[in-house]
């Protein structure tokens, strides 16, 4: 299957499960990856066989930006049920949300949960 990829769109959000990360928020990094055909559009040259990245990163910014998870898992489950429902010939997602100012001492470059989700047959 082909691919679109998002890589690295970084967003300013208000999630996690301590206080102060709902009230200060901090930085977050997406990575998507939409399996999708694009035979149709490779020979046609048009946006309407493909997937639109354009409306796929407003989806994740929205999702990320004025909503609020406590979990990583739920943000991402969320972004993926979205792109799933208004893009009919997304078959499949990978998403990877980074979290690299998580509230753990340490040294790190970020905490993060992938998923991958199909779509329903």
């Amino acid at each position: 299957m082909d691919k679109i990829w998002l890589s690295n769109l970084s967003f300013y959000g208000f999630h996690g499960v301590l206080p102060e990360e709902n009230k200060l928020g901090q930085k977050f990094l997406v990575d998507a990856v939409l399996y999708v055909d694009l035979k149709a559009a490779g020979l046609s040259d048009d946006v309407v066989d493909t997937v639109s990245y354009a409306e796929v990163h407003q989806i994740i910014e929205h999702q990320v930006t004025t909503k609020q998870y406590k979990l990583l898992e739920a943000l991402a489950e969320n972004i993926a049920n979205e792109i799933l429902q208004k893009h009919d010939k997304v078959q499949e997602i990978e998403l990877t949300i980074k979290k690299p100012e998580a509230p753990v001492k340490g040294i790190f470059d970020y905490f993060a949960v992938e998923i991958r989700r199909k779509r329903n047959a």
